[in-house]
């Protein structure tokens, strides 16, 4: 499967009163590597293994494979991870005919603020919410697997 995506800084956190959805959210890596990296999640009561593979040069779509484990199994493996949890509340808002998913990072990336939306085309327009900012899709920086690494109080 293919995912198409945006993403981009998140001027501030007046997207929280538009929210229709928080999850809290708990990560990390079994590998990093850019060319494929395998994540471990834990979304409030469900859990997921993913693959993803690495992003055209736009940054705008690569492979993503997803399955549902159990919440047992994802903390089994997260002893198995690379060193660099993830924490983040989730926040889902509506915009358009598009859902934008912003992260509001935790822990050693307190004050980082992504919102992302998928596509169904990497030329498909959106409605572009006030408390969006720059983007910064494709930069791999803000990568989960690359600031799993170098976290955002780092920078």
């Amino acid at each position: 499967m293919q995912e198409i995506e945006r993403k981009f800084l998140v001027k501030n956190d007046d997207f929280k009163k538009e929210a229709f959805d928080k999850k809290y959210i708990k990560q990390a890596f079994l590998n990093s590597d850019k060319n494929r990296t395998v994540r471990v999640r834990v979304k409030d009561e469900e859990a997921f293994l993913t693959i993803k593979g690495i992003s055209n040069q736009e940054g705008t779509t690569r492979f993503e494979w997803e399955k549902e484990i159990s919440v047992e199994e994802a903390t089994s493996l997260f002893h198995l991870c690379e060193k660099g949890e993830i924490e983040k509340y989730r926040f889902l808002i509506k915009s358009g005919k598009h859902t934008f998913e912003v992260d509001e990072f935790l822990g050693e990336n307190e004050g980082l603020l992504i919102a992302e939306v998928e596509l169904e085309s990497e030329n498909e327009t959106f409605e572009k919410p006030d408390w969006l900012g720059k983007e910064v899709t494709g930069d791999i920086k803000y990568y989960n697997s690359c600031i799993s690494k170098n976290p955002y109080k780092n920078w």
